[in-house]
């Protein structure tokens, strides 16, 4: 019988109401790039990983179009601050806060993050 090699990548755990949960290793996220990940519940987060290797996770979907598009956008900086411009219609949406840069009565769930051996 052979064994699947055990990974030794970091992985990365998103924290829920009911604690943290891993959802997929540190090595697939590919700074200024999104990764989606499902979550137990059906909803979605999006992933980012920016060039200084800090990790952000917000809620996928994308609150003006409906669609779980997020972790296909486009991401920079606005004023020092990190975001993702959503694929839909261009409407920013800070990574830290959720906000959305264009909208300020709209924003997405955020996610704490934390990396596990």
């Amino acid at each position: 019988m052979t064994l699947a090699p055990e990974t030794t990548d970091p992985r990365l755990e998103l924290r829920l109401a009911d604690g943290w949960l891993a959802v997929c290793d540190l090595a697939l996220l590919v700074p200024g790039r999104g990764v989606a990940v499902l979550l137990p519940d059906g909803r979605q987060a999006a992933l980012f990983r920016d060039r200084g290797g800090k990790v952000y996770a917000i809620d996928n979907r994308d609150p003006f179009g409906g669609a779980a598009v997020l972790s296909r956008g486009l991401t920079g900086t606005h004023q020092g601050r990190p975001f993702v411009a959503s694929p839909l219609l261009k409407q920013r949406f800070d990574l830290e806060t959720g906000r959305c840069l264009d909208d300020e009565t709209v924003r997405v769930a955020t996610y704490g993050v934390r990396t596990a051996a």
